[in-house]
């Protein structure tokens, strides 16, 4: 699955907000904001099967094709097979993902963008729902 939007112009206060189905045999997903596939604030990532810590939600930033430092949270609460909502709040200072469990992740905004203008969703993912608020 793959949803790709360009032109966009999201900024501090917006959010995003995506609900839908983790196929049974997935690997990961991801959720992608940045002005293109080569520059991204926010890669969100949560991955199924990591070779270093299993079930874990990587986040990084995509600078001119070169990614950032990850930041690995190891507190992955998706499953497999499970309906998952995800709200992404776009902030001054970066980003807050909002997951289920009422946990939250934080991201700084390593990029500095003025706007948001690309966004992807793609992986093993069925989308349900996708609202930009």
């Amino acid at each position: 699955m793959e949803l790709e939007l360009k032109n966009v112009k999201l900024q501090a206060g917006d959010k995003l907000l995506l609900e839908g189905t983790v196929l049974e045999d997935a690997e990961r997903f991801q959720i992608d904001l940045g002005c293109d596939p080569e520059d991204l604030s926010l890669h969100f990532n949560p991955r199924f099967h990591d070779d270093i810590d299993g079930r874990v939600i990587v986040c990084n930033s995509r600078c001119e094709g070169y990614w950032g430092s990850e930041q690995r949270e190891t507190h992955n609460p998706f499953n497999r097979g499970a309906k998952v909502k995800v709200t992404v709040k776009l902030m001054e200072s970066g980003f807050e993902v909002e997951l289920p469990e009422g946990q939250a992740i934080h991201f700084p905004d390593r990029r500095g963008l003025e706007a948001v203008t690309y966004v992807r969703v793609r992986g093993h993912i069925k989308l349900g729902t996708f609202k930009i608020c």
